[in-house]
């Protein structure tokens, strides 16, 4: 017979991966011990590990539902059936309130998925890519002579490089909010977006299997790494911020 879990069990996991996303953006996944997630929490270790079998189960947890809180924001917008413009100002605003509210699920996921395993993280990055799809494919309808020069998905690319890494600039005690901010960036966006001419170069060449991996895993992205604004950074001997953030994976 099933064990009956208790009154208020999935509030007490949310509670615990709320808690362990806090430290590991703070300390890092490998700086980050069960004793300290247990002593955040209020528990004992032997508790938490009845709601957690370990540390590993923590991450994925985090990092897993984070990107499905998003996946289901992408899903309402597209039941919604609004035009392309309006449909990517909604996804703007949706996504910049949702890291609002899970800025340590974020910095997880930006800087620790690369500690998953490769089933796991595989999992999340093509959750990722149908979000990437979601946005690109609005754009696409909204300025559809840009696919023919292949710009719909570096233009997506570019716009998600001004939402996702907002939270290591902005702070939360600034003149700006992240609800301010999400107009700003959609009237940004598709304020410059019009000026983009399609065919004014050749098209380019499909980057390489190196090359690809070359714009992964580094160059701009580098620029990006997380600032002292957002609060205490990580400890000393935390692992680097990753080079590769989420959403910038190829399809």
């Amino acid at each position: 017979m099933a064990r009956k879990r208790s009154p208020g069990y999935d509030d007490q996991r949310e509670m615990i991966l709320t808690r362990a996303a806090e430290l590991f953006a703070r300390h890092g996944y490998p700086g980050t011990s069960m004793n300290q997630v247990a002593e955040a929490c209020g528990l004992s270790k032997p508790t938490l590990y009845h709601y957690y079998r370990d540390k590993y189960t923590l991450l994925v947890n985090i990092a897993e539902g984070h990107v499905a809180r998003l996946e289901a924001q992408v899903l309402d917008v597209t039941q919604a059936g609004l035009p392309p413009e309006a449909r990517v100002r909604e996804l703007i605003r949706r996504f910049v309130a949702e890291y609002a509210d899970a800025q340590h699920a974020h910095r997880v996921l930006t800087e620790d998925v690369r500690f998953l395993e490769e089933a796991d993280r595989q999992r999340i990055l093509d959750c990722e890519r149908r979000l990437v799809h979601a946005f690109a494919s609005a754009l696409a309808e909204f300025r559809p002579e840009l696919g023919v020069d292949h710009l719909t998905k570096p233009l997506t690319m570019l716009l998600f490089v001004m939402i996702n890494w907002m939270f290591t600039w902005l702070r939360p005690d600034g003149q700006l909010d992240y609800e301010r901010m999400a107009p700003i960036v959609a009237d940004l966006f598709f304020g410059g977006v019009p000026a983009v001419q399609a065919s004014v170069a050749p098209s380019p060449q499909p980057l390489s299997h190196e090359g690809r991996g070359a714009l992964l895993h580094g160059g701009a992205s580098q620029a990006f790494s997380p600032s002292p604004l957002v609060g205490e950074g990580r400890g000393e001997g935390a692992a680097p911020p990753s080079p590769n953030p989420p959403f910038t994976q190829s399809p």
